[in-house]
Parts: structure tokens; C-alpha cells; sequence
């Protein structure tokens, strides 16, 4: 036998090998994963590395993923949508109402005072997105977990405390519907993206902004205001994101390795998102505590004058979406039956 015979039927042997040991050779895949906060965010750090480092694991080292912070790709965070769509990136995490109106099912849980548990009303959201927007409003990707953040709150250079606190003041707002809350209770909304906040802020272009306790530390928000007023129950807001695979990049992956990244995607992947992005507000807020800051903590009873106020927006919502009333209760009752079930629901990353 020849050399290169010889190295012919060695390599057929190892084939033969691959195949009979594994079924089929190892597909090795890199996904692009990018975003827009910096990497020590809580979210990148808390939900979206964990992620990764899962797909990584379950996979054998097939699959790797490379993480993009801060718009490291280019573009900005409202392009984030249109990068998985068109292959810029492989998978994005974004906030869906930097598209205003483009995915408008999802506003339900956006609505005033409709959220009390980001748990519930993330486990909620992905049933409604199987249900009325995987094959609709988000049909040109692969969804890997929907959820919302804990509770929306106002970060302010002046006390606020009653809604005519906010009366001529520019406030940010991250989504059409909280710039249509902000409009109703007497503040200039001014929409930007949440990395755009602490500039603003210090340069007084804005008098304040709307976000959840957990992101303020990565802004340096507790530094750059001293006023932050929460509310108790139900939230005055939450912002809905979701984690979102180019579709072709998916669907062109080895059965294997689709099953892992279904493994890690789903209902489970999307309440452990939701709450733990609800579950950092806390170390968040004692930032602001141990700088002195003042915390104004609006009673249920005292949010009774903003719900008055806000609360047209469901009507208004709901005029514009084919069966919007439905939508509305659907996610009422669903948040309030995946709170009397979620011990039911297994905790992502368990075996």
C-alpha cells in the first residue's frame, strides 16, 4: 500500500470512528451575541453570560459564543432587532420598544400598573408569545426567552412624589407607552436608549429618567441624581425585551445542536431572566441608601392619583389592537395562574 493510500484509509478509519462514536462529526458553530449594555452590567453578567456559558456546556464545545457589549458590532440599540434579522449579529438582546409599534402585543405588559411580579408576568409573556407572536409580529427570528424587568421606577434631580411634581420636567422614557405615561402626568418625555442616560444627565439634558433599580449602578444614576421614587404593588411601568436568534443561523444548525439551544430557551430560560434581572434591584438600591439618597416610596394608596391619571392609556391601547380588551385580561389571568403554579416551573439550568 502507497503512502497516500495508507493516509486515505487512516482518515476514512477515523470517519468511521466519528460517525459510529457520535453519529456525525462535531459541528463547530460561533454565534455572535451582541447587546447594548457594558459587560459588568447586571444583565450581561447575571442572564446573558450564564446563557452562553450554558449553550457553550450543553453543547461539548460545539457551539461557542462570542459576546458583543456596548454596540461593539456597530449600529445602535434600536438596530438591534434588524442586526439578528439580517445576520450582523447571530443573537441580540434588546428592548423591544426601541421599534415603537413594530411588536405592539408585547405593550401589554407594558401598560401602567399591570405588572406586581416580574416572574409572573415573564412566564406569562412567553405563553402569549407562542400563542398570538411567534408566528406573527416575530416571525423573521428565533425567540430564545421573552421577559420584563422588575419594577419602573422615576430617578429625579427634584423630589417627586405626586404627579404634578413632574409638571414641565424632561424625563427619559424607553418606550412609546412610557412616553405616553410621561405626557399624561404633566413631564416632556425624551426618548433615548438606556445607554444614553448618564450623558444626558450630567449634562442636563434631561431632568430625570424612567428605569428599574438593577441598571442604575452601571449608569452611575444614584451619583448623578439624588431623588428616586418608587412605587409599592403594581409597578407605574416595566419594559419588555427578549433574546432573539437570526432564524436562517438557527435553522441552519445540526439537529444536536438545535436541541441545545432549545434546551436553553423557552419558558423557563424567561422567568430565570425576568427575575433575575428583578432580584438585582435590590443590591442596586442600596447603592442609592449608602450615598444618602432620598427614596420616596409611593404607597398603593397615594398611586390610586397616578392610576386616575394613566390609566386611559388601556383604553387607548387596546382601540388600536385587534381584540386589545382580550389581550389584556388574557395577560391578567395568566400572570395570576403562572404565580399559583410557578413552583411548578423547573428552574433554569437544572438538570
Amino acid at each position: 500500500m502507497t503512502k497516500s493510500n495508507m493516509f486515505k484509509a487512516l482518515v476514512s478509519g477515523a470517519a468511521l470512528t466519528a460517525l459510529t462514536a457520535g453519529g456525525a462529526f462535531a459541528q463547530e458553530v460561533t454565534l455572535k451575541l451582541h447587546q447594548f449594555l457594558p459587560a459588568q452590567a447586571n444583565v450581561p453578567k447575571l442572564v446573558l453570560d450564564v446563557w452562553a456559558d450554558n449553550v457553550e456546556e450543553d453543547s461539548e464545545g460545539r457551539i461557542k459564543v462570542d459576546r458583543y457589549a456596548s454596540m461593539a458590532l456597530g449600529g445602535t440599540p434600536p438596530e438591534l432587532m434588524d442586526q439578528a434579522i439580517d445576520g450582523i449579529a447571530d443573537v441580540v438582546w434588546t428592548v423591544v420598544g426601541y421599534t415603537p409599534g413594530r411588536f405592539p402585543t408585547t405593550e401589554v405588559f407594558e401598560l401602567p400598573f399591570m405588572v406586581e411580579d416580574a416572574r409572573e408576568a415573564s412566564c406569562a409573556y412567553w405563553q402569549m408569545f407562542e400563542e398570538h407572536m411567534k408566528d406573527g409580529e416575530f416571525s423573521d427570528v428565533k425567540i430564545v426567552g421573552t421577559w420584563v424587568h422588575g419594577p419602573g421606577m422615576f430617578h429625579t434631580n427634584e423630589p417627586v412624589r405626586v404627579p404634578s411634581d413632574l409638571e414641565g420636567m424632561k424625563i427619559r422614557g424607553g418606550s412609546r407607552l412610557v412616553n405616553n405615561l410621561l405626557t399624561r402626568v404633566g413631564a416632556e418625555p425624551v426618548g433615548m436608549p438606556v445607554p444614553a442616560v448618564s450623558e444626558a444627565l450630567s449634562k442636563g439634558v434631561i431632568d430625570g429618567t424612567t428605569i428599574p433599580w438593577e441598571v442604575t449602578y452601571a449608569l452611575k444614576v444614584p451619583e448623578l441624581v439624588t431623588n428616586h421614587t418608587e412605587f409599592e404593588g403594581a409597578a407605574l411601568y416595566n419594559l419588555t425585551f427578549v433574546l432573539a436568534m437570526n432564524k436562517d443561523v438557527y435553522e441552519g444548525l445540526s439537529d444536536e445542536n438545535k436541541a441545545v439551544i432549545d434546551a436553553n430557551s423557552g419558558l423557563e430560560f424567561s422567568v430565570f431572566a425576568g427575575g433575575t434581572q428583578a432580584d438585582a434591584d435590590g443590591p442596586a438600591r442600596q447603592v442609592a441608601v449608602d450615598l444618602g439618597n432620598n427614596i420616596i416610596t409611593v404607597s398603593e394608596e397615594e398611586a390610586k392619583e397616578w392610576d386616575a391619571i394613566v390609566n386611559p392609556i388601556y383604553e387607548e391601547w387596546a382601540s388600536g389592537m385587534e381584540n386589545g380588551d382580550a389581550l389584556i385580561e388574557e395577560a391578567k389571568t395568566r400572570m395570576e395562574q403562572c404565580g399559583e403554579n410557578m413552583a411548578d416551573i423547573d428552574t433554569y439550568g437544572d438538570s
